[in-house]
């Protein structure tokens, strides 16, 4: 009988990062096992964008790198050998056809999220990794300061040990548990000797005290622009594009953008500030809603408002604005006027602090990246 050769390289996780590690090394001669204790791979990224994935963005490399928000220098060494434009070849090269769509955002031209999933997973297959599913790591192994393999539980529960010199951790963070993100990785990682800096939301939705955003409840904002405030005068985050209000506050992709500048809690109280007419200057805005009240003097506000805003959205501007939902049109005033213009481009709400870490799309903290060689 042939005797079985050993892993050069066992690879934990078989997320996005995990695939693309494992395959790599294979692609480059290593013979690599890759562990996977969920019944299948890629489970985030499947779920990931509302099951579309936002694969990265199509903007210029140094643009791209410009918006790294920390440990920019331990990512610009990664980034400078497989950057967005990397990226983007390499799932062509794969196979998937892919949109450029609002802000360069690159989308799989499907829709369809499990095609990059499926796409990670062919990459490792074709090049021979050997991939074992329902199989949990509980322990790299080490003898002295050197790695000799990995200790894991197989789906029928026995545990075994695996030998391999080198070892990838690729387990993800502690966000959407149900993926397989239970901070395995963490535990592994701390008992190695690892400085563990506290995992904690980033691009996750925010809480607000605002009785509002109960009230709008289920209503997505679309072609709105949102800017975010602390103290200053000068916006943290501002964007276009889409939100959602919901029972406990806000959400939905430009919430998640901004909610990655917000890391202040303890010392800041923030607000969103939303131009719901963010095609409309202030003096076209008075100008339009002049000509709504002239053609229909005599109609109550509030059915001047389902004009302007959503329906449900018209209770809540009314009621910001002081009037009564049977206030003609013809009887607002210039003082109330103006003072709606400046709700429609300025609807503010207040943000008290993110949703659990379990609810957020991606985490930061983790492994203390200055104990790592980029």
């Amino acid at each position: 009988m042939e005797e079985r050769q050993p892993y050069d390289v066992i690879v934990v996780g078989a997320g996005a990062a995990g695939m693309m590690a494992a395959g790599t090394a294979a692609r480059n001669g290593r013979r690599v096992l890759l562990i996977e204790k969920m019944e299948k791979s890629g489970r985030k990224v499947r779920i990931t964008g509302k099951g579309r994935c936002n694969v990265t963005n199509a903007r210029p490399a140094e643009e791209f790198a410009d918006q790294v928000r920390t440990n920019a220098e331990f990512f610009k060494v990664a980034f400078s050998e497989f950057n967005n434009r990397a990226a983007i070849k390499f799932f062509e090269r794969a196979g998937v056809k892919l949109d450029i769509e609002r802000g360069d955002r690159v989308f799989p031209q499907s829709g369809k999220a499990w095609d990059i999933a499926n796409a990670l997973l062919e990459f490792c297959v074709e090049n021979g990794v050997k991939i074992i599913y329902n199989t949990r790591v509980t322990e790299i192994l080490t003898l002295g300061d050197r790695v000799f393999g990995v200790k894991y539980i197989n789906r029928r529960g026995f545990e075994r040990k695996e030998e391999c010199a080198q070892v990838i951790l690729a387990t993800g963070g502690v966000s959407y548990p149900a993926t397989g993100s239970t901070g395995d990785g963490y535990r592994m990682a701390q008992a190695l000797g690892h400085m563990i800096v506290p995992p904690r939301g980033s691009l996750v939705p925010l809480e607000s005290d605002s009785p509002d955003c109960a009230a709008m409840q289920g209503l997505a904002l679309r072609n709105v622009e949102l800017a975010v405030y602390s103290k200053k005068t000068k916006p943290l985050f501002r964007e276009f594009g889409e939100m959602l209000f919901t029972h406990f506050g806000v959400s939905g992709p430009l919430v998640l953008s901004a909610s990655a500048h917000l890391r202040n809690w303890d010392k800041e109280r923030y607000r969103l500030v939303i131009d719901l007419k963010p095609a409309l200057d202030e003096q076209k805005l008075e100008s339009r809603i002049l000509r709504d009240i002239a053609e229909n003097p005599n109609r109550d506000m509030d059915k001047i408002l389902s004009g302007l805003v959503p329906r449900s959205m018209v209770p809540v501007v009314l009621r910001r604005c002081g009037l009564p939902p049977e206030e003609k049109a013809n009887s607002l005033t210039r003082e109330q006027r103006r003072a709606l213009v400046q709700l429609l481009t300025h609807f503010e709400i207040p943000v008290t602090g993110p949703r659990p870490v379990r609810e957020a799309i991606i985490t930061s903290g983790g492994v203390k990246v200055g104990e790592v060689q980029p």
